[in-house]
């Protein structure tokens, strides 16, 4: 788990140190805000849905513990959601430039993989296709959190580790593309390596709760795993 997450904060740091990578990630940034912005919006609204539905009313002090709690259990709940709409619609509007990025990258590590030749509209739709399955999954696990909404803890954590398991397929999306994995092969790459995904994805979670900071985090994961000799080879 550590290995994944120092790997994020390594790609991270070379994003912002190496002028080629950083000449890509200036492009890109404009779209990143508004999808943040978006998704910010809609977090809140969710909060506020949850806010309602979770938080007791009364006003004994037992009431009011719980209605912290349950605010608290919201927000965060919100605020993974939002993440994850950022991350599956960021990946695929900036597809593009993130293919540039992680073949830059590439190339400093003496790897040499050309861009792919594909217009802007495939390599977006090729994008929200390699989505779909880890949706599915994630989809499954929403499911079952809504099944368990009522106790407000738990559903929480579920939709949380399933967060981190959607966000790991979703930022080795450009790495895997480029060296032709299909959804199999990916599989295989996140069993193989659990643990580093669970740190990487993990890291990345807690990043992307961070205003501003989550604006770099889909470059600098895309720097990371391109940079990887387990995932280049």
């Amino acid at each position: 788990m550590i290995s994944g997450a120092l790997s994020l904060l390594a790609g991270l740091r070379l994003l912002f140190m190496t002028g080629e990578l950083r000449s890509v990630l200036w492009r890109m940034l404009g779209l990143l805000v508004i999808l943040m912005l978006a998704t910010t919006i809609a977090s809140f609204w969710l909060l506020d849905y949850m806010a309602t539905l979770w938080i007791p009313q009364g006003d004994a002090w037992y009431w009011q513990l719980l209605s912290a709690i349950a605010w608290l259990l919201a927000f965060i709940l919100s605020l993974i959601s939002g993440a994850i709409a950022y991350v599956a619609l960021g990946s695929a509007a900036v597809a593009p430039w993130l293919d540039t990025l992680a073949m830059r990258a590439e190339r400093m590590h003496g790897i040499e993989r050309g861009e792919s030749g594909s217009g802007w509209v495939a390599q977006v739709g090729a994008s929200l296709a390699n989505s779909v399955r880890p949706l599915l999954g994630l989809l499954a696990w929403g499911i079952l959190a809504l099944a368990l909404i009522w106790i407000a803890p738990l559903a929480t954590a579920i939709w949380t580790w399933a967060g981190i398991r959607f966000l790991a397929y979703e930022l080795m999306d450009t790495s895997a593309s480029r060296q032709g994995w299909n959804f199999s092969r990916r599989q295989q790459e996140q069993k193989e390596r659990r643990w580093f995904y669970v740190g990487f994805a993990g890291i990345a979670m807690l990043l992307l709760l961070l205003p501003i900071v989550n604006l770099f985090v889909i470059p600098a994961a895309v720097v990371a795993l391109s940079s990887e000799p387990a995932v280049t080879t």
